[in-house]
């Protein structure tokens, strides 16, 4: 005061002065009434005459007493002095943002105020920070603190303030790079260490570590701020609630609330927090002491007496602490919910023995109202102090004595108790996986849940923080058990005793070793071992002695393991034959459990063993004399439902089991029971009925919405479904049904809805932070590309799964730590994302893209077959051989009996021109697999090329004999049409293609050879003109029209995707086989603009397609050039086809020009790479035969008459000609009797050159 009544006579700060002094008297113990009357006066004096700097002081002096409406004065009067003054438009920022009327003011006050000072403002920086904190914009608060941190980079509270912004996005590595930035800059500084202090506890769990710091921290604070009651409390609460009751940190913690508590002894918030950590440490009467000095000096606070209550459950005085516990719940409305008091209602409940449906809703509550502080809040020191995981585990450690002991089969109706318990450990998971019982106890309700994977993978991080926890290999034990692993078993509980001699005297250890042995057939072995658990203390009878074991080491054993011990042992006589003794074990379990909930558990699993037994009316019996008043009535009568479905099979009794609970308990746990069981009897009209009651009574239940959604699309009634998704929409319900909506309106191919609905889905004021949230979005945008693709806009696609990679990528940082069960889920969700944007960048011709997110998808799934061959088919497209060599090689290495692989070597063998090879991989793989029909298919096409097609019959009657389904199967047509095509029977090949053209498998193969067979029956040139007389005889034209018909209608039937421009090629082709001039030009604009599009500038289809529109058109030299710019390009196999019809007209155009040489080396390469070409053969026997060489011409023409498989008739009259010229009169009499038996009226060759040959052989 005395430096106040200095200050008050200096002008500026003179109503500043005055206001302090007046706050420091009404402070005081005494108040000095007359002069505060004066200061008043004389306030009201000089407020009136205040400059600008006067009442900004005064306004900042009102903010930090918390008066805001009064600072909200002071200030506007001083903006109304000068409104562009930046200070006073901070301040009056941080007074709207204190006050919470009105934020959007806020931000427009701290952006004047940084306008104003160009940038240089630090109070309008921190404000604009807080405010979109407020916003949970974080990523924008981080900006502005960044651009804070440029500004003033020597001033260390910019650097924190980033970090906690760093914190509240959770970006753990940045913050902890801020925090060292700022202990370069201050070495004492708190706030830094106490994040270090924070990521070490919390995220890495090094305990030890943080022992250190902890007393670096409270050294600096004994240094600094010697004074501050404050700082010690928040440090010491703060931790002591997250280090999972590790002794020593507690001590540390304590010394820093008892020092608060000695700085501050009137203080009943610090007493009462001092009781608190007595209770962590378990010194009840200490903790008691504390908590009745609080209520000496605060009687109102609700803490201590709940503090008080909380040791008297602990100590057995019940009675005590009820009648407290009464008191408080009738003043509840007054003091508001509180989380702890509802738990202390529930231990209460369970202590005394209460019916179970008595207790849970409590626990519910206490979850609910705990949770319900969390909202709005960003993570950092307060949000843990909210989250207080030492209640949390305290809590679910209670309510799992609620839950199922043994883990659930699969089909049975998961328990809400476990459901809870997840929901509780989830965040505790995430935020706090350096907390080693945190992931223990979701281990545990994974397993209980029947999540195996889940749990091995939290208990492996629980044992990877510390291997001497004996409880994670006890659990870990029984996982290996349950999955028939028990030589693991067996191993991790030795491991257990080598870490914790002490678990010997635990009866879990025991348990697991009993059941391992009944497993393993040594059941007499079984009944000692568990005879032992039944001698230790607390088995028998609950606290009736204490295992040798500390608390903190091993997990006391619950009520529910202690009925399982008695249970196995009474099903480990049983299966001995001792009737007698196993009834003496159920009986002595049931007087033990008399009047507890778990007397019915003993009831339903007695159920169980008659069960096993056989006797199912006993097990009916057994369940049916459980009433609706005990415990486990639900989950008697989903067992009752469950024989009756599976033993019975009577499914009219198994619904009248969930109607009977849904009469006798209406509730919607009961009323989705019933649903649910209606629809796994395939009865979803039914099913709808109730899920609608069940609406009705709950408008605003997303999941009852959900599931009527899936019910009415099963029943395929889907605008009803679409109707009820937006009705659910439109209550506020849960994100997660929009993309349900989406997901049908997709399937419905209603793009443009569907597209919308997860626009708004994905819409958001600030980026994702929350894990989640980040998951909720990479799944929206895995399905907007879906939509993209779908619609055709595959650069939107693309677009839009490189943001899914990339939010993915945070997630799967983050996933790793806080969520490390859902690791794989997450890895191969990013892996599927890369497989789709590469296969999206393969149909857009862009291949080192594509190469480089197959590579990226297998660094999340090492070597995942289907993602290794994608990659080497890619390899094989490129001509990339030996990438796909060694792609293929590391693929048969993990898994040799890998057909696709088999099949891809072979194909790769056949391109390195070692056929023999190829043909080996072929045959291993079909003599094992005749029906392999993408290998089959491989090998005709092999056989061809090598002139060896005789040789598919074979293997087609193989796969023929392999089953009597062969023949209608849709894949072995596939093939048997494309021998029946390869050999000139064209109509056969249609008739197979058409039994394989409705297959999903097959079918867009098998329309893609149908068109090509309907444009082209001969396999004549189109476009050539050498034979061009000869294919004009043999066409017919209502033949050629109808053909023409048919493949337009297959045309039409064709799936269209993006990036292929195969449909579109066929189209053209079909264009120029109408041989309209008009439609040939149509087909050339086509193909250009095919040709003009980035990736496809020297297609070869599209190249060859142009080329024979220009012969048609009869512009010659056009077509040479196009065809040209093709002879150039290297053999693919996927070009394959394209660019033997390029080189044959371009032999075409050579041989018209008489240009025999270069047409010859075009025909040779032709053969080169397909033996059994014998369009080659005919234009090389035609080369010959001008030249006059008809042995020459002659035995080409025979090559083409075999390959043919002599189907065509001109082929058959050239070579009869060429025999004739050559003498060979006999050969030529054969040829024309073969052709004239297939063709008896084919024109000529009768007279030309049957009767010539005869009349030479009788000359």
């Amino acid at each position: 005061m005395r430096e106040l009544e200095t200050l008050k006579e200096i002008r500026e700060v003179m109503v500043c002065s005055l206001l302090a002094l007046l706050h420091a008297h009404r402070l005081s113990d005494s108040v000095d009434r007359e002069a505060v009357d004066m200061l008043d006066a004389r306030l009201k004096k000089e407020r009136k005459v205040a400059n600008e700097k006067g009442l900004y002081y005064a306004a900042l002096f009102l903010y930090h007493t918390s008066r805001h409406d009064k600072a909200r004065e002071y200030v506007d009067r001083m903006l109304k002095i000068d409104p562009e003054n930046s200070q006073g438009n901070a301040l009056k920022g941080w007074v709207e943002l204190a006050s919470g009327k009105d934020i959007k003011k806020a931000g427009k006050h701290f952006e004047d105020s940084l306008i104003a000072e160009s940038t240089k403002n630090l109070d309008g920086f921190f404000g604009k920070a807080r405010f979109l904190e407020k916003k949970h914009n974080y990523s924008g608060a981080l900006e502005t603190l960044n651009q804070a941190v440029v500004t003033f980079s020597n001033f260390t509270p910019t650097l924190i303030e980033k970090m906690k912004i760093q914190v509240a996005l959770q970006t753990w590595e940045d913050a902890t790079e801020t925090a060292q930035r700022a202990l370069s800059k201050d070495p004492r500084c708190i706030e830094a260490k106490k994040f270090q202090l924070l990521y070490c506890i919390a995220r890495e769990g090094h305990l030890e570590a943080a022992e250190e710091k902890m007393r670096d921290i409270t050294q600096d604070v004994d240094m600094l701020e010697p004074k501050n009651a404050q700082l010690y409390y928040e440090i010491g609460r703060v931790f002591s609630r997250l280090v999972g009751r590790n002794q020593k940190l507690l001590q540390l913690t304590f010394e820093l609330i008892e020092r608060a508590t000695q700085l501050e002894n009137r203080s009943a918030e610090y007493m009462t927090e001092l009781g608190f950590q007595h209770l962590l440490q378990g010194k009840h009467k200490e903790a008691l002491k504390c908590y009745r000095a609080a209520m000496r000096l605060d009687e109102t606070s609700v803490q201590a007496l709940m503090g008080q209550i909380r040791v008297q459950i602990l100590e057995g005085q019940l009675e005590e602490a009820e009648q407290q516990l009464t008191f408080l719940k009738e003043v509840q409305a007054t003091i508001g919910k509180s989380a702890e008091l509802c738990y202390l209602g529930a231990v209460l409940g369970l202590k005394k023995k209460l019916a179970h449906e008595m207790v849970i809703p409590s626990f519910n509550e206490a979850i609910e109202t705990h949770f319900a502080t969390l909202r709005g809040l960003p993570l950092g020191d307060r949000y843990y102090y909210q989250l207080n995981p030492d209640f949390l585990i305290c809590l679910v450690k209670d309510y799992l004595n609620l839950a199922p002991g043994q883990p659930n089969v699969s089909g049975e109706t998961l328990s809400p108790v476990l459901k809870k318990c997840s929901a509780v450990l989830d965040p505790i998971a995430r935020l706090v996986p350096g907390l080693t019982e945190g992931l223990y106890l979701m281990a545990k309700v994974k397993f209980l849940i029947g999540d195996a994977d889940s749990a091995q993978a939290s208990l492996k991080h629980c044992l990877d923080q510390d291997e001497t926890y004996a409880d994670a290999h006890l659990l870990l034990a029984q996982l290996n058990m349950q999955r028939g692993d028990f030589e693991t078993a067996n191993q991790l509980l030795e491991v257990a005793l080598s870490h914790n001699f002490a678990i010997r005297e635990h009866p879990i250890y025991h348990l697991i070793r009993a059941r391992a042995q009944k497993r393993q057939g040594n059941v007499s072995e079984a009944i000692k071992t568990l005879q032992v658990a039944m001698a230790l203390p607390g088995v028998k009878r609950l606290g009736s002695g204490k295992s040798k074991a500390s608390a903190r080491d091993i997990e006391q054993i619950s009520v529910n393991d202690r009925v399982t011990v008695f249970l196995e042992l009474a099903d480990a006589h049983r299966q001995l034959g001792h009737n007698p003794e196993a009834a003496n074990v159920v009986q002595n379990a049931l007087n033990e459990f008399k009047d507890t909930p778990e007397e019915v558990r003993i009831m339903i699993a007695n159920a169980d063993l008659a069960l096993a037994r056989e006797d199912v009316e006993e097990a009916l019996s057994m369940l049916r004399n459980i009433t609706q008043e005990q415990p486990y009535y639900i989950e008697a009568r989903e067992k009752m439902a469950y024989i009756y479905l599976h033993h019975r099979k009577d499914k009219r009794l198994y619904a009248s089991c969930y109607r009977e609970l849904v009469e006798k308990n209406p509730t919607p746990q009961t009323s989705l029971l019933l649903g649910d069981a209606y629809m796994s009897i395939q009865e979803p009209e039914r099913a709808i009925e109730v899920y609608e009651q069940a609406l009705q009574k709950n408008p605003r239940d997303s999941t009852l919405a959900s599931k009527i959604g899936q019910a009415l699309v099963q029943t395929h009634n889907y605008g009803k479904a679409i109707n009820y998704y937006e009705k659910a929409l439109q209550t506020g319900s849960k994100n997660y049904l929009r993309y349900d909506l989406a997901d049908l309106l997709l399937k419905l191919r209603q793009f443009e809805r569907a597209e919308k609905e997860l626009e708004i889905a994905l819409k958001r004021e600030a980026p994702s932070s929350a894990l989640q949230e980040m998951q909720e979005e990479v799944k929206c945008l895995v399905l907007l590309a879906k939509v993209h693709y779908k619609s055709g806009s595959l650069d939107r696609a693309i677009t839009t799964l490189a943001k899914a990679r990339e939010m993915q990528i945070r997630v799967l940082n983050r996933v790793q730590v806080e969520q490390p069960d859902a690791l794989p889920a997450a890895k191969q969700l990013a892996a599927n994302i890369c497989v789709e944007i590469a296969e999206h960048a393969t149909s857009c011709r862009d291949f080192d893209k594509a190469i480089k997110f197959y590579k990226e998808a297998l660094l999340y799934k090492d070597n995942n077959s289907k993602i290794m061959l994608a990659l080497a088919n890619l390899y094989l497209s490129l001509e990339d051989l030996d990438s796909c060599l060694q792609t293929c090689t590391t693929l048969l290495k993990n898994d040799k009996d890998n057909n696709d692989a088999t099949v891809m070597m072979a194909d790769l063998m056949f391109r390195k021109n070692e056929f023999e090879t190829s043909t080996f991989h072929f045959q291993q793989l079909l003599e094992r697999s005749p029906c392999h029909y993408d290998a089959l298919s491989r090998m005709i096409q092999l056989l061809r090329r090598i002139g060896k097609l005789g040789d598919a019959v074979h293997y087609l009657e193989m796969a023929q004999q392999s089953s009597p389904r062969t023949s209608s199967d849709p894949g072995f047509n596939y093939c048997k049409g494309f021998y029946s095509w390869y050999t000139g029977d064209a109509n056969a090949a249609l008739k197979h293609f058409n039994m394989a053209r409705r297959d999903t498998e097959w079918g867009d193969k098998a329309l893609f050879n149908m068109i090509e067979i309907c444009l082209n029956p001969d396999n004549n040139t189109i476009g050539g003109e050498t034979f061009e007389s000869v294919d004009a005889e043999a066409s017919s034209g209502d033949a050629d029209q109808m053909a023409l018909k048919t493949a337009s209608k297959l045309i039409q039937e064709l799936k269209v995707k993006p990036g292929d421009v195969r449909p579109q090629i066929l189209h053209d082709h079909l264009l120029i086989a109408t041989k309209d001039k008009s439609n040939i030009e149509r087909a050339l604009q086509s193909f250009m603009q095919i040709c003009s599009t980035e990736g496809y500038r020297e297609h070869v289809a599209a190249l060859h397609g142009m080329a024979t529109a220009y012969m048609i058109l009869k512009q010659t030299p056009r077509a040479r050039n196009q065809l040209k710019l093709v002879a150039k390009k290297r053999w693919t196999f996927d070009d394959a086809e394209e660019l033997e019809k390029s080189w044959l007209l371009l032999a075409d155009i050579y041989i018209q020009s008489g240009k025999y040489d270069m047409s010859t080396d075009l025909l040779k390469r032709c053969l080169e790479h397909n033996k059994s070409c014998s369009k080659a053969y005919e234009y090389m026997g035609y080369i010959m035969e001008k030249e006059s060489s008809y042995k020459d011409a002659a035995k080409n023409y025979e090559a083409a008459w075999t390959y043919s498989n002599k189907h065509n008739p001109a082929i058959g009259y050239k070579l009869a000609f060429n025999y004739l010229k050559a003498k060979r009169f006999v050969d030529a009499i054969d040829i024309c009797r073969q052709v004239l038996e297939g063709h008896p009226s084919y024109p000529k060759i009768r007279k030309d050159i049957l009767e010539k040959a005869r009349a030479s052989l009788r000359v």
